[in-house]
């Protein structure tokens, strides 16, 4: 199914958002579900979190850092602009209930797919503590979305530039769990080194923990195995089995040298794109 781009925006120095038309797809999302995204005939299957969606007006609210070709093609896109296709919703979609009190974790752009699973939490009647982070100030994103969503509410910046100084893992245990908060849940998305930070400091104190995995994908219907992970020793496909995982049970070592095997590959196909686009060839 095609795609028209009707907004697009820039949140920060790497992170943008696209607000597409996807009418059939926005009726059926639910929070912490995905899509796959192809920009042109050539292009790779992107797997994107839904940050957004609106029914009534039919529209998907996707948000993305551009990391390498295909999404600094997708950033170089504009309102007006055409998809080739767009696959959704896909993957499993977050066990919303009551639970009490839940602690929703946002590392970088892992705020944007935190983003719908907080408010579904919310509406839910469960008490909210959002902490979001970055590097510095100028990395934060979605803060009033975020703020509008929670009971309570944290920016981290790792410079101290904005908010507590350090990661969202330490303002976790500092403001909350140090202090015998009791938190009935953590949601945690982001970074890998976030999540399993997150998943270290909240195994200490016998918290739940579940984060959403954002591994390699190919076709993500669970055929290839491309996005295979292990969760307390058996095999599991991301894009069907989750992308929600119970995060004490994550072997994150195997994950983070699973997210490596491409680097070579990328690095050389970023090039590639960056010279066509220098020598007028359209980048593809």
């Amino acid at each position: 199914m095609a795609a028209k781009i009707l907004e697009k925006e820039q949140l920060s120095e790497n992170v943008f958002k696209l607000v597409l038309d996807a009418p059939r797809i926005a009726k059926k999302r639910k929070a912490g579900q995905f899509i796959v995204l192809r920009i042109h005939e050539e292009g790779e299957r992107v797997p994107l979190t839904i940050a957004d969606a609106d029914a009534e007006k039919g529209t998907l609210t996707i948000i993305f850092q551009t990391v390498g070709k295909s999404t600094t093609h997708l950033s170089e896109m504009n309102a007006g602009d055409e998809l080739l296709d767009l696959v959704g919703p896909l993957g499993q979609p977050t066990h919303i209930e009551k639970i009490g009190t839940i602690a929703c974790i946002g590392g970088g752009v892992g705020v944007a797919p935190v983003y719908p699973i907080t408010e579904a939490m919310k509406k839910a009647g469960n008490h909210i503590i959002s902490i979001i982070g970055a590097r510095d100030k100028s990395l934060i994103i979605m803060e009033d979305e975020m703020k509008a969503v929670s009971d309570e509410f944290i920016v981290a910046t790792d410079d101290g530039s904005y908010g507590f100084h350090g990661f969202v893992s330490q303002a976790l245990e500092e403001k909350y769990l140090l202090q015998g908060k009791k938190i009935d849940l953590v949601v945690a998305i982001g970074p890998v080194p976030m999540m399993r930070a997150v998943c270290d400091t909240t195994k200490k104190y016998n918290v739940p923990t579940v984060v959403s995995l954002n591994s390699i994908m190919v076709d993500a219907t669970g055929m290839c195995g491309a996005c295979r992970v292990s969760v307390g020793g058996k095999t599991k496909f991301v894009c069907v089995d989750g992308p929600e995982f119970d995060g004490h049970q994550v072997d994150f070592r195997e994950l983070i040298d699973r997210q490596r095997i491409y680097l070579d590959e990328e690095k050389e196909c970023m090039d590639h794109y960056c010279t066509c686009k220098q020598q007028g060839k359209g980048g593809l």
